[in-house]
């Protein structure tokens, strides 16, 4: 019986380990585009989809107003939103987690758009 609660923890662990890397069942994942409001924030999600007619792939977006209840995310970092309650008109998505933080990179592109 011993080895039978040994197998049984190491796919455990495996999951847990696998969670970490791909995301949630029921969520998306997203670049923040703005973080100028509390505890909002607008996040884009980039795909491709094949136009019907002609086959080409062609760029779309879909874009999401999540609440970020301690204001973790910034702008540029890339989240992960999960769908929620309404909690206002536009807002039913609510953030994970920050799968990576990309502010410094994206602050710094902001400033070089200042000074051009």
């Amino acid at each position: 019986m011993p080895t039978s609660t040994a197998k049984s923890a190491k796919p455990a662990a495996k999951n847990e380990a696998k969670s970490e890397a791909t995301p949630l069942k029921g969520t998306k994942i997203g670049v923040v585009e703005s973080d100028k409001r509390d505890k909002t924030r607008k996040v884009v999600i980039a795909y491709q989809a094949m136009h019907p007619k002609y086959g080409k792939y062609v760029r779309q977006r879909t874009v999401l107003h999540i609440h970020d209840e301690n204001n973790e995310s910034k702008l540029g970092d890339l989240v992960e939103v999960a769908q929620c309650r309404p909690m206002s008109k536009t807002k039913s998505w609510r953030l994970v987690r920050v799968v990576e933080r990309r502010s410094a990179a994206a602050s710094a592109l902001a400033s070089a758009k200042e000074i051009v």
